[in-house]
Formats: structure tokens, C-alpha cells, sequence
């Protein structure tokens, strides 16, 4: 059984090394009994660096993911993990052999091509500072001008959801909602499918808040975590979110990745909408 194991996953690649990140992380859902730490190591571009970073992991609890298009790199990786026997994955070699052996063509092994500066690049850069912007409700007339807006109480994960699905080009705005603060009648006046609300069980956001606190050094009881605090918050915002019909999505128990990906399900679910 491997409940209670640790791995640790290096993510090494000569960009910014999203490609091998989200390979790690869709695999390492299907293992929910181990422990994963990911330790991305970008923009590797010379062998002795390479040398440096391989000589500091730890042989017996590690798992080499790289998308290394440059080939002196790549193969001086794989000798290294065959003679230490460290478990790798060269992400890129299949499909670059794929390729090769369909056209005849060499890989350019030129890095960063994929971060071309296209139309696509643009809109995910203006996404992401539209996030930044309309981020914890700071200015309603985001709302009207969002793809999406994210409502819940705090701790519901809307600021990370609202960064990841930028990186997916879409612009999104993020509303906590409190008890004591009047909700802006702009939400309200929305199509109510152009918001999504997020809820979680009572305990799990008790835990993730006192664990919050403790990371910041604050020590003993507050109104931010008390339970009939809580309560009264999830009822609060849940009412809102009823009254606005918008789908509603329990993060108790999900990554980040899998709430995103119910979301873009909704989004994409509207026959106004294309994946581009």
C-alpha cells in the first residue's frame, strides 16, 4: 500500500515548464493516497547548471518530469537518471519521434516556440491582469465585463480558480461574500449563468482557516474561524446564490485543477461560447 508515501516531483524545463507541470499533476490525481511535492526547476539552459540542480535530488523518493527540446540536454538527463536510477519521463521524445518518423523532419530544438507572442498569448496575458484587477470584489463594474464571476465565502479557493482560468483566456472576477457586506446590485443584474458559486462543508473550512491563521503566526480563537461564525457565512452566501440561480460547485473536497475544470465544463456549455 502506498497510503502515506512521499514524492517528490522535479519539473525541469528550458521554458516556463507549464507543459510538464500539468502532466505531473494529472497523473499524480490518480495516486490520492500519496503525498506529491513538486519542485519546478524553469529555464534550464546549460549542462552545468542541469548538473547542479540533478546532483541535489534525493535518489530514493524522486521522479524527473522534463520537456527539454534541446537534445544535448535531454540526453544528458537520461544517461544521468539510467546510471543514478531515478525514475524519468521525457515528455517530449515520443511525440518528437511521432512527428519525425510521419515527416521526416528534425525538431528545430529551439525553446520557448510555443510561447510565441500570438493572439492567444495576448489575450492570456490581458486575462491574468484583468484577474489581478477584478480580484476579491475590489471594483463591481468588473462584473459586466467578465466571462465569469466567482462568489463564496473566503477560503473557497476564487482567487487561485480566477488565476487558472485566466491562464485559459478567460476573464474572470471573484465577489467574497460576508454576512455584513451588502452584496453589489451589479451581481444581480447579470445573466445568471455568467456566475458560477462556490461552497464548501462547514468543518473542511474551519480546518483550512485555522491552518491559514497558523501559517501567519496567529495563535488562538477568532470570529474567522468560529464554527457558528461559519455556518453562518456558508447559509448566508448559499441564500445568495440560490436567489441568483447560478450553478453552485462544493470545493470541499477538490483541486484547484478539478473545480477549474467543472467550471470550463459550465462556461463551454453555452452555445455562445467556443474553445479556441
Amino acid at each position: 500500500m502506498s497510503e502515506g508515501k512521499e514524492i517528490t516531483i522535479y519539473l525541469l524545463s528550458d521554458s516556463l515548464g507549464e507543459t510538464a507541470q500539468y502532466v505531473a499533476r494529472a497523473a499524480a490525481n490518480q495516486f490520492p493516497g500519496v503525498q506529491f511535492n513538486y519542485k519546478p526547476i524553469p529555464f534550464v539552459e546549460d549542462i552545468e547548471y542541469l548538473a547542479q540542480v540533478l546532483d541535489t535530488i534525493d535518489m530514493n523518493k524522486s521522479i524527473l518530469i522534463y520537456t527539454l527540446v534541446v537534445k544535448e540536454l535531454s540526453d544528458f538527463i537520461r544517461a544521468y537518471c539510467v546510471n543514478k536510477q531515478i525514475p524519468f519521463v521525457d515528455v517530449l521524445s515520443q511525440p518528437f519521434a511521432a512527428i519525425e518518423g510521419m515527416t521526416g523532419d528534425l525538431p528545430k530544438g529551439k525553446p520557448g516556440l510555443v510561447q510565441r507572442m500570438d493572439e492567444s498569448y495576448f489575450k492570456k496575458i490581458e486575462s491574468v491582469e484583468f484577474a489581478i484587477k477584478y480580484d476579491d470584489g475590489k471594483d463591481p463594474t468588473g462584473f459586466k465585463l467578465a466571462d465569469l464571476v466567482l462568489i463564496g465565502v473566503s477560503r473557497t479557493s476564487k482567487t487561485p480558480l480566477s488565476m487558472y482560468l485566466a491562464y485559459r483566456g478567460l476573464k474572470v472576477a471573484n465577489l467574497p461574500l460576508v454576512p455584513q457586506v451588502k452584496v453589489s446590485d451589479q451581481l444581480f443584474e447579470l445573466p445568471r449563468e455568467k456566475i458560477v458559486g462556490l461552497t464548501i462543508r462547514p468543518d473542511v473550512l474551519g480546518n483550512i482557516r485555522r491552518e491559514r491563521l497558523l501559517s501567519l503566526g496567529v495563535v488562538g480563537g477568532s470570529d474567522y474561524t468560529d464554527m457558528a461564525r461559519i455556518f453562518e457565512e456558508i447559509d448566508h452566501a448559499e441564500k445568495i446564490m440560490k436567489r441568483i440561480g447560478c450553478p453552485i460547485i462544493d470545493v470541499s473536497h477538490k483541486a484547484v485543477e478539478e473545480t477549474a475544470n467543472v467550471i470550463l465544463q459550465i462556461y463551454y456549455s453555452r452555445g455562445d461560447n467556443i474553445i479556441e
